[in-house]
């Protein structure tokens, strides 16, 4: 298994992206302050230990972006482990299980588990790539790059890179990020799950919209009861004049769900109009199709209303899933309908919306299922 980020250093490819600029309080859009990293490494031609950030097994959701501005948040996401091969005791298939089409609701635990690698680089073995599309003449405003996954499957990752990880922009070398802020660490229900996230703006404002491959997500391969999972989100905010005025909001934290466990996040501040629209993404992380009673509800303006489209069920949201309202997300490679445990989706709002209010409460529950839930952004109409 090729899982040494030593060659890549060496090749003098990698780059360290740091904190990039935050907004002064007070200011059309202010990033929330992050705990810092042990240092701020230059461009390497030679190897050079990266620092490893600080951990904590549960990390409550804060805010970490917030801007009241002429524009929205797009995002990009995609797996970074599937299935190979059933395990013995199962009659599921692989290729129909991740393309959506298996009679049963086969899950990660149900198949020995293989990293996706796309690209042709003898020196990652992990890697997928998803397309980040704001609209043209956009200013990107703030960008977090988020990835996770489980380091218990058949085999034990250390914990020591779960601070880092590489991306490429559109066209581009692989970079190296470093984690600026705590990483969520939990051994728990038989996984060892994290997530770790950094401000990458400058390299999206810099490089823009088109596909971005990130790789070396710290996920491990296998087969266990728990399952391997992991995957990456890469959100973005922009403002554009053209567009409504929008409250844009990013949360982040790391806690298991459950079976039987909810979060609860509250948007205060947020006043909206009657007939306000808007939409809401969600991160979670080892969500199986099937097992139902998991549900993302939004409680505004005296409305509370349960989030579902054709792609992710009301009575299942965590179902393995990277989505736009209604369907599957476009741009990936690969672009597989089950990832198998990683959810990145996007829903619409409008309905509970429609009578307007000040504060925005999601919840988001996991009856059946043990999963983490990781981030969520907000972008909802200020004005009619």
């Amino acid at each position: 298994m090729r899982n040494s980020l030593g060659p890549l250093l060496r090749r003098g490819m990698v780059g360290v992206f740091s904190l990039a600029s935050l907004w002064a309080p007070g200011g059309p859009a202010a990033a929330a302050p992050a705990m810092p990293t042990t240092s701020t490494a230059p461009t390497v031609s030679t190897p050079s230990p990266a620092p490893v950030a600080a951990e904590a097994e549960s990390l409550a959701f804060t805010q970490r972006y917030r801007a009241l501005q002429h524009g929205g948040i797009v995002r990009a996401a995609n797996s970074s482990i599937t299935c190979r091969r059933p395990v013995e005791r199962s009659a599921a298939s692989c290729p129909a299980a991740r393309e959506g089409r298996a009679a049963t609701n086969d899950d990660n635990d149900d198949f020995e588990m293989f990293y996706i690698d796309v690209d042709n680089d003898p020196n990652t073995y992990n890697s997928s790539r998803a397309e980040v599309r704001p609209p043209s003449g956009a200013r990107v405003s703030y960008a977090r790059l988020y990835w996770g996954g489980n380091l218990r499957v058949g085999e034990q990752k250390p914990p020591k890179d779960n601070g880092r990880v590489l991306i490429a922009e559109p066209g581009g070398q692989y970079k190296e990020v470093l984690a600026d802020t705590v990483v969520g660490h939990r051994v728990a229900h038989g996984a060892d799950a994290f997530q770790a996230s950094a401000d990458v703006t400058a390299l999206v404002r810099s490089s823009g919209a088109g596909a971005y491959t990130v790789a070396q997500v710290n996920v491990a391969m296998g087969h266990s009861a728990a399952g391997a999972w992991g995957g990456w989100t890469l959100m973005v905010a922009y403002e554009k004049e053209s567009e409504p005025l929008r409250h844009l909001a990013m949360w982040d934290g790391f806690d298991p769900l459950g079976p039987g466990g909810d979060r609860t996040v509250r948007l205060p501040g947020m006043k909206f109009p009657k007939g306000a629209e808007g939409r809401a993404g969600l991160v979670a992380y080892n969500g199986d199709r099937g097992r139902t009673g998991g549900s993302f509800t939004l409680s505004a303006g005296g409305l509370t209303t349960r989030l579902a489209d054709g792609a992710n069920p009301r009575d299942d949201v965590l179902n393995s899933t990277i989505s736009e309202p209604g369907r599957t997300a476009p741009g990936r490679t690969p672009a597989y309908p089950n990832t198998l445990g990683y959810d990145s989706d996007v829903f619409e709002l409008d309905k509970g919306l429609r009578h307007g209010g000040d504060r925005l409460d999601f919840r988001l529950v996991s009856p059946r299922d043990t999963a983490w839930a990781g981030a969520l952004f907000v972008a909802v109409d200020a004005k009619r």
